[in-house]
């Protein structure tokens, strides 16, 4: 029984997948310090990141490298046990959007002002019933 925090698109640096992680990492690390009774009060959260990257973008290659060396570490470590996951979708695509939209509590639309073309994306989870 977790929260699902979702940022699914391509691979970009002006998407900000890699602040995600950071924001994942720093959520971990909250976690670690905690004492086991204020660990009760976190609500459990499994960070799902998907997208591809374009096969020249050495950087979206290198950022999908860090989320799957984040998420080996979060995943494994028993002191976090079930209050923090992190999983990488590779190939998102729509038949893989069509299973993950409808059970998103959490959608990151976090893309630097003015980069997003047409925004449809964020509209798709508000319309499943996600906060964008």
């Amino acid at each position: 029984n977790a929260m699902f925090d979702i940022q699914v698109k391509r691979i970009h640096e002006y998407k900000r997948q890699l602040l995600n992680v950071l924001g994942i990492i720093h959520r971990y690390d909250e976690i670690k310090k905690m004492s086991s009774e204020d660990r009760k009060n976190v609500v459990p959260r499994v960070c799902i990141i998907g997208g591809k990257a374009a096969p020249g973008y050495e950087m979206a290659k290198r950022i999908i490298k860090l989320i799957c060396a984040v998420g080996d570490k979060i995943n494994s470590d028993p002191d976090v046990g079930d209050l923090l996951k992190l999983v990488f979708v590779p190939d998102y695509n729509v038949s893989i959007a069509e299973v993950l939209i409808p059970g998103t509590e959490l959608s990151q639309h976090i893309s630097t002002a003015g980069t997003e073309a047409s925004g449809t994306s964020n509209m798709k989870f508000a319309m499943n019933g996600s906060l964008i």
